[in-house]
């Protein structure tokens, strides 16, 4: 995946979760237990689509191959302090 597929994903991943936010303020009653489970998961996505691509940037800087680059599983994007 290079550069630019992932930003792509991330801008549908982005625009996903706004639609989702925006129709729960539209009903005022809150956001349901499915789009709850959604926004987690699109929150989760977004989270190893920058990883990998803050990851193939740095190769890149460092001289190495950004395509030796792969998708870190979520268990390990999900324990970094930010």
């Amino acid at each position: 995946m290079d550069d630019k597929t992932i930003l792509n994903r991330i801008s549908e991943l982005v625009d996903e979760e706004h639609r989702l936010r925006s129709t729960a303020q539209e009903h005022e009653s809150g956001t349901d237990d499915d789009a709850k489970e959604r926004l987690r998961a699109l929150e989760e996505s977004l989270d190893q689509c920058w990883d990998l691509l803050r990851r193939r940037r740095a190769a890149r800087q460092a001289h190495g191959d950004p395509d030796a680059q792969g998708e870190r599983p979520l268990s390990e994007v999900e324990r970094y302090l930010q």
